[in-house]
């Protein structure tokens, strides 16, 4: 992790204020949460709506900090602790990081994307990890303060860094290139979060290729080639080095052959003939994520042996296509941490493809952040649900019931269900499940499916 002394800490910062007196004390990390400050941090106050950090500087330094930084237009800094007075702790937190990234001898994998970025960033660990020390994005770590969290905790012998950029408007993703200067950066597809903020998939596409203007000039661009919106725009970027995966042959790397089963997906490459990898993962949006991952542990020198031991050995990040088990016995697919349009489509299909089951049944909230046309976007999904395939469709949420408006003229009414009470979704679900039964929950992250998820696996007969 980060570790300076104060005065090296200054030069480093530009810091106003005269720290001649502490200038020997040696910072050991970052924190911006009073409750998490560990001995030797550096805290850094933030200015929000309601609360002021600035306040809690003194209660951080009781607490083992070492200093912590004080924004200037903030009055009267305490001379008697050391704090270090910059134009803004932001931007200071921001350059900082930059600053450690070029400090250490580490390469940078950046990923982003409307849906799939977290699980990409699991598999590009997990195959890279094979070879080198690698440390990645933890959480939802992934913003404008959570991506220089991160490179400021990574050990001094880190080899790789592989970081998630997230974003919800212009300009995000750019900064958090610029702060972090990748050697290889991956878009792993365009969908529809974010259409709130950004008004179109033309200008989603457009704040996602912001991911470029930091990576290194002979730095590896991948992007999903069978996107049209990232196909036309990237003709025009000055980029020296560039590969597409996705199902089209005209890809760089593609699938040459599929198979699933409910423990994952067996899967062949363009690239590699004749080899088998095993991806313990449902879904074929997945697999388009493993050859983004595939292509990124070619460029770092990864053996085809160790990718496919790295893939082999994935363990998702929690609430990303999870398989669980209820307390009857039924199966339960657990991929409720988010949803757009393009996710929820992806995980019906797979459900539909599956096999095996008595009886397959939807679980679906509602999908936020999509702008004027979010009811559509809901009836859409519902129409594209096959009856022959689901058997039950349950939906949860005010957006949500226009699912089960749409799937009305497919199914029959005993076999569609909509609720805004959870623990009345729970209790019907209880009553209709059984072992031999595969459950779907998806929705975005507000929705918090998963509390239903833990009802059908609780004791509880409420």
């Amino acid at each position: 992790m980060f570790e300076k002394s104060i005065k090296e800490t200054c030069e480093m910062l530009h810091v106003q204020n005269d720290l001649a007196a502490f200038e020997d004390l040696v910072i050991k990390g970052v924190s911006i949460d009073t409750r998490k400050i560990e001995k030797g941090n550096l805290f850094v106050p933030f200015k929000g709506e309601n609360v002021d950090g600035h306040q809690f500087v003194r209660q951080a330094i009781e607490k083992g900090a070492a200093a912590a930084l004080w924004d200037k237009y903030v009055p009267n800094p305490p001379a008697d602790i050391p704090v270090l007075v910059v134009d803004d702790p932001l931007l200071a937190l921001q350059s900082l990081a930059n600053q450690y990234r070029h400090q250490l001898d580490l390469r940078v994998v950046g990923i982003t994307g409307s849906n799939g970025k977290t699980t990409t960033k699991d598999m590009v660990a997990n195959l890279l990890s094979t070879k080198y020390k690698v440390h990645k994005t933890q959480g939802n770590y992934n913003n404008h303060i959570g991506l220089p969290l991160t490179i400021l905790a990574l050990p001094k012998d880190a080899e790789v860094a592989v970081l998630e950029m997230g974003m919800s408007g212009f300009g995000e993703i750019e900064l958090l290139s610029e702060i972090s200067q990748p050697d290889a950066a991956i878009i792993t597809n365009i969908g529809e979060s974010h259409l709130q903020d950004l008004g179109s998939r033309e200008g989603i596409t457009k704040a996602k290729l912001e991911i470029v203007q930091g990576l290194k000039e002979d730095g590896l661009f991948a992007y999903f080639g069978d996107e049209p919106l990232l196909q036309e725009r990237v003709r025009d970027l000055p980029l020296k080095r560039v590969e597409t995966f996705g199902r089209s042959e005209t890809n760089s790397i593609y699938p040459v052959k599929i198979e699933m089963d409910n423990a994952g997906s067996h899967f062949e490459t363009s690239l590699y003939d004749g080899e088998t990898f095993f991806l313990p993962v449902l879904g074929q949006h997945n697999i388009h994520n493993a050859l983004a991952a595939i292509l990124i542990a070619r460029e770092f020198g990864v053996s085809v042996e160790d990718m496919k031991k790295g893939m082999g050995s994935l363990k998702l990040t929690q609430m990303r296509m999870e398989m669980t088990e209820g307390k009857k016995g039924e199966k339960i697919i657990n991929d409720a941490y988010n949803a757009s349009p393009t996710s929820m489509k992806a995980a019906i299909q797979l459900v539909s493809e599956l096999g095996g089951f008595n009886t397959k049944m939807l679980v679906l909230g509602d999908m936020l952040e999509l702008g004027d046309n979010d009811e559509e976007f809901h009836q859409e999904i519902g129409r594209m649900i096959d009856p022959e395939q689901i058997h039950h469709v349950y939906t949860y949420g005010k957006l949500a019931e226009f699912i089960a408006k749409g799937a009305r003229d497919r199914f029959t009414p005993e076999n569609i269900h909509s609720f805004e009470d959870k623990k009345e979704l729970a209790a019907a679900l209880k009553n209709q499940t059984k072992s031999g039964d595969l459950l779907l929950f998806k929705a975005s992250r507000g929705m918090k499916l998963e509390e239903v998820i833990e009802a059908l696996q609780s004791d509880d007969t409420e």
